[in-house]
């Protein structure tokens, strides 16, 4: 009997597969608990449209990801911060300061995205790692100055 799945199932398929199943499995399991409707040609249809939909929209939320990783490749953030005697730096910038002054500029990054191994403590400039969504990293420009 052929069904489909409405949500994955665990050694069997994921959400939206057309599966072969015996019918006793289907009838006493599958479709009672609401993982999976009976397979007609109709259904059939509206789930492949739906696929296409969603890859469709996949397409595009990856384009404006590859998009949104190029505007914050070429941006240059600088953050001031206060410096001692040889220019030993007071505290140090952190990624929920990156992230603060990426959003400055108008992107939605979180603290969680920005890559940093530890925290900057010494003046200079830093090539910092962002993960944006779908898997998609780029690199920001830090430059830590003199406050």
């Amino acid at each position: 009997m052929e069904v489909i799945l409405l949500q994955d199932v665990e050694k069997l398929g994921n959400a939206g597969d057309v599966v072969l199943v015996k019918p006793g499995y289907a009838r006493n399991y599958l479709i009672p608990k609401g993982l999976a409707v009976e397979a007609t040609p109709g259904k059939i249809r509206v789930v492949q449209a739906e696929k296409e939909q969603q890859i469709a929209r996949d397409q595009k939320a990856l384009i404006n990801v590859q998009k949104m990783a190029e505007k914050i490749a070429k941006l240059k953030i600088s953050t001031p911060v206060p410096v001692g005697k040889e220019d030993r730096v007071f505290g140090s910038v952190t990624a929920i300061t990156i992230a603060n002054l990426i959003n400055e500029k108008g992107f939605n990054v979180d603290k969680k995205d920005i890559l940093l191994d530890e925290p900057i403590r010494s003046l200079g400039v830093y090539s910092v790692l962002v993960k944006l969504e779908q898997g998609i990293q780029t690199e920001v420009k830090v430059y830590v100055i003199k406050e």
